[in-house]
């Protein structure tokens, strides 16, 4: 799975040089870049991302100031000439803080840094669903895909048998979009990390095939774009 980027920056020689070190990253996926805060919340709107590089002196609005207003905050690397910042960057629990000019081993640092927080969050999410009279934590990498069963969700798991709750798919959708699964079918949300194969309309995880829905084909094709 690629993690999706975004470089905030108002000097076009920062980002020149940002765009050449995530290029030599194969994890990183550059979604665009943004001179300003109003561009990037544009850029965030119409593309969620994983991971923000974000400069702190800009115009209008500091880099500091836009993560604040932020509901939910990406992953953030400050990226400034400023120390003076550091305290508080890392008071919005920042992953890094990096001083320009930034050459590729520091930015190396950060991104191993991101590596390993995203590999232990992955290790340790779960969600709490309720299966005949019990109450199950389900860890997330455990889970290969969903499946609606009118009012019930059916969770298909890597080594254990399926637990069938009172649930819509719906629902949990809105919880898992970010943690790495898709919406592909009105009936199927898929774990990214399991696809092991792609067709024009169908995916396949382990010994499943699963079809791919018209209204999901834009959600899916953007996915093969990262694959």
């Amino acid at each position: 799975m690629k993690i999706d980027c975004i470089i905030v920056d108002d000097e076009p020689l920062a980002i020149k040089l940002l765009e050449n070190h995530i290029s030599k990253i194969d994890q990183l996926h550059l979604v665009g870049t943004a001179g300003n805060a109003l561009e990037a919340y544009k850029l965030i709107k119409s593309s969620p991302v994983d991971l923000i590089f974000l400069d702190i002196q800009m115009p209008d609005l500091t880099g500091i100031d836009f993560l604040k207003s932020l509901k939910t905050k990406p992953k953030t690397i400050f990226t400034t000439a400023y120390r003076e910042f550091a305290i508080e960057g890392f008071e919005l629990e920042a992953v890094d803080y990096i001083l320009k000019p930034i050459t590729f081993e520091r930015f190396f640092k950060a991104i191993e840094r991101v590596l390993r927080n995203e590999t232990q969050e992955k290790e340790e999410e779960f969600i709490m669903l309720r299966s005949n009279g019990l109450l199950h934590k389900i860890f997330l990498k455990s889970i290969l895909f969903l499946e609606s069963q009118g009012n019930d969700v059916k969770v298909i798991l890597k080594e254990e048998k399926p637990i069938v709750a009172k649930h819509k798919i719906s629902d949990l959708e809105i919880t898992l979009i970010a943690k790495g699964f898709l919406r592909i079918h009105r009936s199927f949300l898929v774990n990214l990390k399991e696809v092991k194969a792609l067709g024009n309309n169908e995916i396949v995880i382990e010994s499943f095939t699963i079809p791919v829905g018209r209204s999901f084909k834009e959600n899916y094709e953007n996915f093969k774009t990262r694959f």
